[in-house]
């Protein structure tokens, strides 16, 4: 996942990764260090690539500027026309299941020019036919201003691209190993393919010597945990 994440980021680009994004963190520092090396890294609370002394008001303020090229988000549900929920699962009054909420997520899923959604695992119960509550809309309305949106969905089985035609999900890449049956029952929505459908190339050796080296000792100075984890073997 880091490295389809990696592939996203543009030399010369303005590229923030917000909290709880450790994958994402990790594509956009092995991009910084091979292909993008005059990309801004934004990454909230790294010592080394946290610009904004106000905090947190300033990085949205930032956003709100348009000054985004690359973000990240994820959502609790995800669904076929690409919209998130962070807030509740079930009856809205009475919900089975309350999420840490929106924060920022609706404003950052409009203002910057691309933004990739991410989520560690794939089931039924994350990726469904139509998400509970809203809380980042994937389409809007034309006369809704909206520099950005959904541009991809990554997975540990796949990466979807956002059609903005049809503003729903289509299969881009089926990861190595990964067939269309198993993705099929892994999604709570019937997965579109169109006929430009391929495999994600595989990471190169290259690559994960940089995952495993300096990418892995810059992230960890804000996700040491998952340093330690993800990269136990």
């Amino acid at each position: 996942m880091a490295c389809v994440i990696a592939r996203e980021v543009r030399d010369g680009e303005t590229v923030a990764v917000g909290t709880l994004a450790a994958i994402p963190a990790c594509g956009v520092l092995l991009a910084h260090f091979t292909h993008a090396p005059r990309t801004t890294v934004i990454i909230i609370n790294h010592p080394d690539y946290w610009p904004f002394g106000g905090g947190s008001k300033e990085f949205y303020d930032f956003a709100q500027r348009g000054k985004f090229d690359l973000f990240f988000l994820s959502g609790g549900e995800i669904d076929q026309h690409g919209n998130l929920n962070l807030i509740t699962v079930g009856d809205h009054e009475r919900p089975r299941v309350r999420f840490p909420g929106g924060a920022g997520a609706a404003m950052l899923y409009y203002m910057p020019r691309r933004v990739v959604v991410f989520r560690a695992d794939h089931s039924p119960r994350v990726f469904v036919e139509r998400v509970d509550t809203v809380t980042s809309p994937g389409a809007t309305p034309p006369d809704v201003v909206r520099p950005g949106g959904p541009w991809k969905v990554v997975t540990p089985l796949c990466v979807f691209r956002y059609d903005r035609q049809s503003a729903g999900l289509v299969v881009e890449s089926l990861h190595p190993g990964v067939s269309r049956e198993e993705l099929g029952r892994r999604t709570g929505f019937t997965p579109a393919y169109d006929g430009v459908t391929g495999v994600t190339p595989a990471p190169t050796h290259a690559e994960l010597e940089i995952l495993r080296t300096r990418v892995k000792d810059t992230v960890a100075r804000t996700y040491p945990r998952f340093a330690t984890t993800a990269f136990a073997h």
